[in-house]
């Protein structure tokens, strides 16, 4: 995991609320985020949600497609939306983190953020963040709930499941789907009756699609206990940093006992199984950038066999096709 603090709480209160829509030229000239000059300091560069309000999903247009070109280290504010929304990058790595916990989206992924969820969205790399929101209906949740249709009902016949933030695997179809739905705010030439057709149609394809995705168990949970999250934010920046939890434990300020036990009080798990799951996050943050799997796996500590073997015992799939790399690398199945 990238060495990204958590989104400051204080800037919370900048939300997706507007006080009224700009221009939608000026719209589209805010959405880019240049890269930092050479030579300056690496920090996290922060920016609004931006004009969700021209792009509301309502029963006649149920799926709305906003686009951003964001740098690396750009985050967008903590916020929320009474809509659900889906986020995702076609081309590069985003951190998401809600108040419970954290999750690494790579190309390959998309990650499900229910209506009213506050979050915060971190560029680990250079990314097209792609946001899709979607018109809920009240007492539904979930991308088929709009659905007619009843195989996608169906789908989302569990609709608990989505009440709660997902992982999703992303085909090369919804990839595709993602790629072309309209991206044009409200404000301007309102859509022809073509344009509304074909993106009705696009709607029910990237609905159908979501609603078929295998959700990935890719999430890093976070505490509410200061001390234990100061060493959570810790493991999260550098995993590799120490190997035992008395050495992680030094700087909280409480024992190796205390904190061990704080573990399986606010997180349900022992040190060594949450520390796990932010090895496997890292893991897919450096697949991302094409890093051959071996080299990953050294990486992280393991060597070859040992990380094949975590992987498959962590996700029960293969680090090849967890990982979103067609072929494993040497010694690594």
């Amino acid at each position: 995991m990238p060495n990204l603090p958590a989104p400051p709480r204080a800037h919370a209160a900048l939300s997706a609320r507007s006080a009224s829509p700009e221009p939608v030229a000026e719209h589209f000239a805010a959405q880019v985020v240049p890269r930092p000059k050479p030579g300056s300091p690496r920090g996290l560069s922060y920016v609004g949600s931006l004009t969700p309000e021209l792009f509301v999903p309502t029963a006649a247009r149920p799926v709305r497609a906003k686009l951003r070109w964001l740098a690396a280290d750009t985050q967008v504010m903590p916020h929320s939306h009474p809509w659900a929304q889906v986020a995702i990058s076609t081309t590069g790595v985003i951190r998401l983190t809600v108040h419970h916990g954290t999750y690494i989206v790579p190309p390959s992924r998309a990650l499900w953020i229910p209506p009213g969820v506050e979050h915060a969205v971190t560029m680990v790399e250079d990314a097209d963040l792609r946001t899709l929101y979607f018109h809920q209906p009240r007492g539904q949740c979930g991308p088929g709930a709009l659905g007619s249709s009843p195989s996608r009902q169906r789908s989302d016949k569990d609709t608990a499941a989505w009440r709660q933030c997902r992982v999703l695997e992303v085909s090369d179809l919804l990839r595709s789907l993602v790629r072309e739905m309209p991206t044009a705010p409200d404000g301007g030439p309102p859509p022809t009756p073509a344009e509304l057709l074909r993106e009705q149609h696009l709607s029910a394809l990237v609905r159908d699609e979501l609603a078929r995705a295998a959700a990935v168990k890719l999430g890093v949970d976070l505490p509410q206990d200061k001390r234990l999250r100061h060493l959570c934010e810790a493991v999260l920046a550098d995993p590799t940093r120490h190997d035992t939890l008395a050495d992680w434990a030094q700087d909280t300020g409480a024992s190796p006992r205390t904190v061990a036990r704080l573990f399986r009080s606010e997180l349900g798990s022992t040190f060594t199984q949450w520390r796990q799951q932010v090895i496997l996050a890292k893991a897919v943050s450096l697949a991302a950038g094409r890093m051959p799997m071996g080299q990953i796996a050294a990486e992280l500590g393991y060597s070859p066999s040992a990380f094949s073997a975590m992987v498959r015992k962590s996700v029960g799939q293969p680090p090849g096709r967890f990982l979103g790399q067609q072929q494993p690398g040497p010694g690594i199945a």
